[in-house]
């Protein structure tokens, strides 16, 4: 067993259970997958991730990176002052990243701080064009870091109405989306919170993006998820216990740690069958996924980790 997944359990089962992937990988000899994360911002002192963030980015239209520009790389790029990140959702990228080694302790992030944010912490707004620019960042550097999958935890569900073709149309992200696709790199959304069982949240709306539905532990679709069923791609669990800022555990529950723990699987996927198309993966990990559903669903695939590598 790798010794950095060994080091990984040994520190997680102090704290927080042991997640059903982890359990996996810990009986398996696998390579160490990369997932871009683009998000709030990352505490890269938490024990838990600190090795596990192999590069740091920040892009936005603000001019807040720490540099006090709109682009910046390197060590301390995506972070943000103790005082200001754990407030104003700033925490939800550390517990992107967490959940994302939670589920894979041998993950390789690369952390894309896309969320402008003022020296007295207030939060810029989220746009297109914040999108855009993570986007742009990971098509530039996805050969440099062996890019296998992106997290992109974030939406709105500012859409028209049921029945219709409700998904705002964005030809320049839906055109970056593609690009990432064909460069063999999907990008996973949110399906969103609102308990819409018609629609969810753009840009996961958008149909070559990878939309993720969330379940629970005991693999039930999770009450509170958006879901469409020609929309959705995959359910995966979003209820889990880990950290944020300052080393604090937290229990959280949505479709954003359901989407960071599907980007995950499937990098760890795409890392040990590297010779697989974007399509071939597609298909691996729908025809190896679990059924799931709820009073109001059925027929939602569930990612099932262990299956997948051994398909």
């Amino acid at each position: 067993m790798n010794k950095k997944i060994i080091a990984a359990l040994a520190a997680l089962t102090l704290v927080i259970p042991i997640s059903a992937d982890a359990a996996i990988l810990q009986n398996k000899t696998v390579a160490q997958p990369t997932i871009a994360i683009l998000d709030t911002a990352v505490d890269t002192s938490v024990p838990f991730i600190k090795s596990n963030i192999v590069f740091e980015a920040c892009v936005e239209q603000w001019a807040t990176c720490p540099n006090g520009l709109s682009e910046m790389e390197g060590q301390n790029s995506a972070t943000l002052p103790a005082n200001i990140i754990s407030i104003n959702g700033f925490d939800h990228g550390t517990i992107m990243a967490s959940s994302a080694v939670q589920t894979n302790p041998n993950v390789k992030i690369v952390f894309v701080r896309i969320i402008g944010a003022s020296k007295s912490g207030v939060r810029q707004p989220t746009s297109e064009q914040t999108v855009w620019a993570g986007l742009d960042w990971v098509i530039r550097n996805k050969a440099r870091f062996n890019i296998q999958a992106v997290s992109l935890s974030m939406g709105h569900h500012d859409l028209g109405p049921a029945g219709t073709d409700y998904c705002p149309k964005k030809p320049i992200t839906e055109n970056k989306i593609k690009v990432l696709a064909d460069m063999n790199v999907p990008v996973f959304f949110p399906a969103g919170n609102a308990r819409d069982y018609s629609r969810v949240d753009w840009p996961s709306c958008i149909k070559s993006a990878v939309t993720i539905a969330a379940s629970t532990p005991n693999k039930e679709i999770a009450i509170y998820t958006n879901y469409d069923s020609s929309t959705v791609d995959f359910f995966a669990n979003g209820t889990v216990a880990t950290f944020a800022p300052g080393n604090k555990l937290v229990n959280v529950a949505g479709t954003s740690a359901s989407t960071v723990i599907a980007a995950t699987q499937w990098a760890t996927v795409a890392a040990n069958k590297p010779n697989l198309t974007y399509n071939e993966i597609y298909d691996l990990i729908s025809k190896t996924s679990s059924s799931v559903s709820n009073s109001k669903i059925t027929g939602g695939k569930l990612i099932d980790l262990g299956k997948a590598l051994n398909g």
